[in-house]
């Protein structure tokens, strides 16, 4: 069986301008082009990928807030985009993502397809580039939970994928969430800044086909929950959007 990996970050119901979404945007693409360099160079969509090439799109503030004027951009009260960067179909990353809106039935998020083929993939689908990234979500987006993990062991231990609800490989908390336990080794517990944690299960890969690495992971998840942090997302706090309009 295949394993493919995705990054994701989430929050709910933080309503925010398009000139901080884009804001939040630039930063966040300029960390994620410090993790690998593979991720420095983009393009929008297009119907075709030699379509797409004719397509690229600087990463700057005042380029997303361009992008945010038009119509197709925009879903409700929030900003939605697609950008992907690769030397072909097969080697192609894809960033997803959903801002700025004040709907709590709207789930908002920046998600990331890595590469999984290839070298981009062998070097990109570690631990420490898959923290990286995540860190770089946390800093740019402030979401309320992240997760980089293996689609196959998320699809086999939560049948809807409920973000906030289930554990992976690579974890970030917001303090809005609480405080991470003393967890089992090998597990890494590293702070971002004054905002949250991040949670690393293994220093090696992370599969679903690994009887430790699932083993380990339920046991985590079992602390996790105790500890009350494994739950579905709420509305950001107003008192914490209202500083960011």
């Amino acid at each position: 069986m295949i394993e493919t990996y995705y990054a994701g970050s989430y929050w709910l119901a933080r309503p925010e301008s398009a000139e901080v979404c884009a804001r939040r945007a630039a930063l966040f693409f300029h960390l994620l082009g410090r993790c690998d360099p593979a991720w420095t160079r983009w393009y929008e969509k297009a119907d075709s990928f030699e379509e797409a090439l004719k397509l690229p799109f600087t990463t700057e503030a005042v380029n997303f807030q361009k992008l945010f004027a038009r119509e197709e951009r925009q879903i409700g009260d929030g900003f939605i985009f697609h950008l992907w960067t690769g030397d072909s179909l097969q080697e192609a990353s894809v960033v997803d993502v959903t801002c700025g809106s004040a709907d709590p039935w709207l789930r908002t998020h920046c998600v990331l397809r890595p590469c999984d083929e290839g070298r981009t993939g062998e070097r990109v689908l570690t631990a420490p580039v898959m923290t990286e990234v995540l860190r770089a979500m946390a800093l740019a987006w402030q979401p309320e939970w992240a997760v980089a993990t293996s689609e196959v062991h998320r699809d086999s231990v939560t049948e809807k994928a409920k973000p906030g609800t289930f554990v992976g490989w690579v974890m970030y908390f917001s303090r809005l969430r609480g405080t991470v336990p003393p967890l089992p080794a090998p597990v890494h517990i590293e702070p971002v800044e004054n905002i949250g944690t991040l949670v690393t299960l293994t220093p090696e890969r992370f599969t679903a086909s690994n009887p430790e690495h699932v083993a380990l992971a339920a046991r985590v998840h079992e602390l996790l929950d105790r500890a009350g942090l494994l739950r579905p997302l709420q509305p950001w706090p107003v008192e914490k959007s209202s500083s960011q309009r």
